[in-house]
């Protein structure tokens, strides 16, 4: 104290009179600095009184889980101050769900809170499936983006502007505006493709293939995840096997997988399944299925084919998994119910053809075929009664983009809007595609949920949602899409999990968790368990549930109720606290 003592023989100056109560109050601040300060909260945030189900598979067990700069520090019996304390009450808390296939590609620019994801758990999200937003040229997007062919929202304009070309300018972007959840990308083929030769149904030159190689190897090197192809849509389907194992092969060097929607899930799914691991197998990489599934009722029963050929190809070595969404409809664009030779060139020539009588009678005749050789969405549906559709002239390059008289048909099934219209439903739909440009996305009720139920227990099938981060209202509230957008994650804790007792709730978790890190190659996320980034999902399994329905998909879940990524809390008791933590996540080779 002896530095601090009051001198007023040095202090005194004819124009500083110190009075006494000056120097008391420099002896206060003095006494004030030299005392004991309490020391800083050891944790950021404490999570006590948990039912912790940490992702392994193992069974749920009592207690705490501590986070210090953004990580998890302790698990267990946790003794320490926290700046923040949240009793969990009994609730099971859970590592943050990893959606293996999302298409918040461009709608997080949009909105990065990413609110139908974080409600549902999701605290990373996988994009890029088929097509990507990079490689790519400098245009403006819709809110969902080109390879969001389907439900994807925003009209002409609504969406971000695209001033990027790879994958560095995609993530710089992401991370100047934020984002609520975690993000990762593989980079689609068929974009790949389409920036090298354009959208004809032609084998690649030489040259072009070099360039594509070229263009995978680049892309690589910018962090992204591996290669994924989406095998029933122009151009890509375009693409034969010997192509897409070249494509591939740069990415397979440095650590990606291949991930695939398959070119046959219906009456060829056995070539489907076979193509894919094939591709996988010559390459030297991981295979990965997005939404197994078997569609069209004439292949209702077919999922213990698709399950024995993935284990034949796991016992010889290959490693092959898969992601599904607990739904009986798909959903994509009208247009995967015409014919792949009917689009080649691109949409100008697709609706040129269907202009044309008879090419409009011969695409008819192809599509009333019961025994096609193409992987076709309305033998899958077998009638246009199971064909709901969902956003009309949402998309840039529709002819109505921003407004369609054509929207009062969302939410209704096709037949019912032919019948509206006062058109034959092949009409109508030939009309529709003609007037909004080929941009129609719809809802195919094509699946069987015993089917399904056989995939969720395969102990390799993961969750994947292969919907957009989406809300309830502003500009991400747009048409009538899948309800998978608002409730995946929670409609398999409910439904599967709860009520039907499908697979155990410690499996459920896994499947959401572990396996898609393992998957992916993260070796810091998807468990409860120190030195893992704080991603963390708190929810009441007696009660979450799912709410969207087709009629009605804008509807947030039930029973989830705290989530955090990298250790910030994102959803507070169930409002979103604008906290946009996550982060770009990249590739470690």
């Amino acid at each position: 104290m002896r530095s601090l003592r009051w001198r007023p023989a040095r202090m005194w100056h004819p124009a500083q009179m110190w009075r006494p109560a000056s120097a008391g109050l420099l002896l206060s601040v003095a006494l004030a600095c030299s005392a004991p300060q309490p020391a800083a909260a050891p944790f950021d945030v404490l999570i006590t009184n948990a039912r912790i189900v940490d992702g392994s598979g193992s069974a749920a067990r009592r207690g705490s889980v501590a986070i210090a700069a953004g990580k998890i520090a302790a698990i267990g019996d946790v003794s320490g101050a926290a700046t923040r304390t949240i009793d969990a009450r009994g609730r099971t808390l859970a590592p943050g769900f990893i959606d293996l296939h999302s298409h918040s590609d461009l709608t997080l620019l949009t909105d990065g809170n990413g609110q139908s994801k974080i409600r549902q758990g999701v605290t990373t999200e996988v994009i890029g499936e088929s097509g990507s937003v990079a490689p790519r040229k400098p245009m403006v997007a819709t809110g969902g983006g080109e390879a969001a062919r389907s439900e994807r929202p925003g009209g002409a304009g609504a969406g971000p502007r695209v001033e990027w070309t790879d994958f560095t300018g995609y993530f710089a972007a992401i991370e100047k505006g934020g984002i609520s959840p975690n993000l990762l990308s593989y980079v689609g083929l068929g974009t790949v493709r389409e920036m090298a030769m354009g959208e004809d149904d032609r084998k690649p030159t030489a040259a072009e293939m070099a360039t594509m190689q070229q263009t995978v190897s680049s892309l690589m090197d910018q962090g992204i995840f591996g290669v994924s192809t989406g095998l029933i849509y122009p151009p890509n389907a375009y693409a034969t096997v010997d192509e897409l194992v070249e494509m591939s092969r740069p990415a397979a060097r440095k650590g990606g997988l291949y991930a695939s929607h398959l070119r046959y899930d219906g009456p060829k799914l056995r070539e489907g399944i076979e193509e894919a691991i094939a591709i996988g197998e010559r390459a030297k990489m991981p295979v990965h299925i997005f939404h197994v599934k078997v569609t069209g009722q004439k292949n209702f029963g077919r999922m213990k084919e698709v399950i024995a050929l993935v284990e034949a190809a796991r016992a010889r070595g290959v490693r092959v998994t898969a992601d599904q969404y607990p739904y009986v409809a798909s959903s994509t664009s009208l247009t995967a119910t015409i014919p792949q030779w009917a689009q080649d060139g691109g949409t100008d020539k697709l609706v040129a053809r269907l202009k044309n009588p008879k090419e409009r009678a011969r695409i008819r005749a192809a599509m009333e075929d019961s025994n096609p050789d193409w992987e076709s969405r309305y033998q899958s549906a077998g009638t246009w009664q199971n064909v709901q559709l969902a956003a009309i002239g949402r998309t840039r390059g529709s002819a109505t983009a921003g407004e369609s008289p054509n929207r009062k048909y969302e939410g209704m099934r096709v037949a019912e809007a032919a019948k509206q219209a006062g058109k034959d439903p092949f009409d109508f739909v030939f009309d529709l595609l003609i007037a909004e440009r080929g941009s129609v996305g719809c809802v195919y009720f094509i699946i069987d949920e015993a089917d399904l139920a056989l995939a969720m227990q395969q102990p390799w099938v993961a969750v994947g949602s292969d919907g957009s981060s989406l809300a309830t209202d502003g500009p991400l509230r747009v048409g009538v899409p899948h309800p998978r957008n608002f409730g995946t994650f929670p409609r398999v804790l409910g439904r599967y999990v709860r009520e039907l007792k499908v697979i155990p709730l410690e499996e459920a978790i896994r499947k959401m968790t572990t396996l898609p890190a393992s998957i992916l190659g993260l070796s810091d996320r998807g468990a409860i368990k120190e030195g893992q980034w704080a991603d963390l999902v708190l929810f009441d399994p007696a009660t979450v549930a799912d709410k969207a329905t087709f009629e009605d998909p804008f509807q947030y879940p039930v029973g989830i109720d705290t989530v955090l990524v990298n250790g910030t809390v994102v959803l507070d008791e169930g409002k979103h606290t604008n906290a946009r933590p996550g982060k770009a996540l990249k590739h470690a080779r």
